[in-house]
């Protein structure tokens, strides 16, 4: 069996994980899936990383997820005559469209969309949030404000608007072309910033078509967290984005966030990654804190599908050492008892379709009569992603013949994934589960070892799983035992 846990490890990659070495080193210590960001690389490193990486699942035999992390629109104050000014509590200072250099007294914010939206008593946030003013008088090209916590500003810092929805779009005209970059390289899932509203979604989905790419929204503005069961019915993963979250939040909000949407998620049965910090002293160490450790060990006791590392992995000093670190992290609450009873105890019922019901009873014989595994054949990924949602004690094998299926269904929770044979009678599913749970090393031969297998009949259906059979993995045995 490729991964002894059930929670996946996302790696984001960037200068300090770039080569062929450091990515396959990167992937043998634990990452299930490598984050792309468009945020930083041109497009030919990102092509080059993206080589690497299908060559490597190639070179392994295990399937590899890819996800492209767009960048969205990026907020920024203008230039200072004299690089910047310390801003004092109290203190009167004006954003505006004029274009000359900034003072003491003003400084240019060339984005006439946040004047549009602006109301007197909203927050403007400078500098990741270190900076915090409050709007008292606003029109189309300015904004006079007074400063509530000070600080340096200087050129180009980023602005947060955490109080209004912008008129904005969360795709930018590099984010459309960065779109059709990663679409034509062939992607698995596609990460969108900035995302205020479901319309948001709509739009990337129009962009993106036929184009087989799994849709995640980064929840990380405030606007976002109010909509957030409409914009989970239209997405297929979420993203909790606690850095910009953080930022445009008061801090202490983002735990119990945090909580609520790792739980709507595993209800919908909708991949959730936890991200941001989570091991962030390692960026320069090589031991991470306490705190970080709890951090992530948090997470994973919730049922997140997927923790991230970004500055870790990207541009830290120890980028294997941190994916470890993870990996070891996640393989000792998997081991722990209280695992179970919290997974078990926030576990909701399942929903009134047959597909739903089926896979639920999966999970039920399985834990009755101590099977090996629970093997699901699917073509769309829809009946893994279901028997993940169950959360079931044992290991759950997702057999699908469609390779960029097998790729996103890397970020699922507890599935290991792999690439079978196609097939059109429900006997040649459980031969090939059969199979499958032999090489992975889950059951024996000769041992009375069974096996839980699922599919849709007909074949090829997305979301029509129908049938359960309980097999031995002996071939022999289910020749003897079959009948029609």
């Amino acid at each position: 069996m490729g991964r002894q846990r059930n929670v996946k490890i996302v790696a984001t990659l960037g200068p300090s994980s770039s080569t062929r070495e450091r990515i396959r080193a990167l992937h043998e210590a634990g990452a299930d899936v490598f984050r792309l960001n468009m945020s930083h690389g041109t497009h030919e490193d990102i092509a080059d990383r993206h080589r690497i990486i299908r060559e490597i699942e190639h070179e392994t035999g295990n399937p590899i997820g890819i996800l492209a992390d767009l960048q969205g629109p990026k907020l920024r104050v203008g230039s200072f005559a004299d690089g910047g000014h310390e801003l004092e509590p109290g203190q009167k200072f004006r954003f505006d469209l004029d274009g000359g250099p900034g003072t003491a007294e003003r400084v240019q914010l060339p984005h006439p969309e946040i004047f549009a939206a602006l109301e007197p008593g909203a927050q403007l946030l400078v500098n990741d949030g270190t900076i915090r003013l409050k709007v008292e008088r606003c029109d189309a090209e300015s904004a006079d404000c007074e400063v509530v916590v000070g600080g340096r500003i200087s050129n180009n810092k980023g602005v947060n608007v955490p109080d209004v929805v912008l008129p904005l779009a969360a795709l930018t005209e590099k984010d459309r072309r960065d779109l059709d970059f990663v679409l034509g390289l062939g992607v698995d899932w596609l990460a969108l910033s900035f995302v205020q509203r479901p319309e948001d979604v709509q739009e990337a989905r129009e962009l993106i078509g036929d184009h087989k790419v799994a849709v995640m929204v980064k929840v990380e503005k405030p606007a976002a967290v109010r909509r957030f069961d409409e914009i989970l019915e239209e997405v297929d993963g979420i993203m909790v984005a606690r850095g910009d979250l953080g930022v445009e939040l008061p801090i202490y909000e983002v735990p119990p966030l945090q909580k609520m949407m790792v739980r709507k998620c595993r209800a919908a049965g909708k991949p959730v990654i936890v991200a941001t910090q989570m091991l962030e002293s390692m960026v320069n160490s090589p031991v991470p804190t306490r705190a970080e450790v709890s951090d992530v060990a948090h997470a994973i006791y919730e049922g997140s599908d997927a923790v991230m590392l970004s500055a870790e992995s990207a541009a830290g000093q120890y980028p294997v050492e941190a994916v470890a670190m993870m990996d070891s992290v996640a393989r000792e609450v998997d081991n722990d008892p209280r695992f179970r009873q919290i997974i078990e105890a926030s576990r909701g019922p399942a929903r009134d379709t047959v597909a739903d019901a089926i896979t639920a009873a999966a999970r039920e014989v399985a834990e009755t009569i101590n099977v090996r595994a629970i093997c699901c054949f699917s073509h769309s990924g829809t009946t893994a992603i279901r028997a993940a949602r169950e959360r079931p004690k044992v290991p759950v094998v997702a057999l699908t013949p469609v390779p960029e299926t097998a790729r996103r269904l890397t970020l699922v929770w507890g599935l290991h994934c792999t690439i079978s044979p196609p097939v059109d009678r429900f006997k040649l599913a459980v031969v090939n589960a059969a199979r499958a749970v032999k090489e992975m090393g889950l059951a024996e031969e000769n041992k009375g070892h069974r096996i839980v297998v699922t599919a849709g009949v007909p074949f090829n259906v997305p979301g029509s799983t129908n049938i359960l059979r309980v097999a031995p993995v002996e071939e022999r045995m289910i020749y003897e035992g079959w009948t029609e």
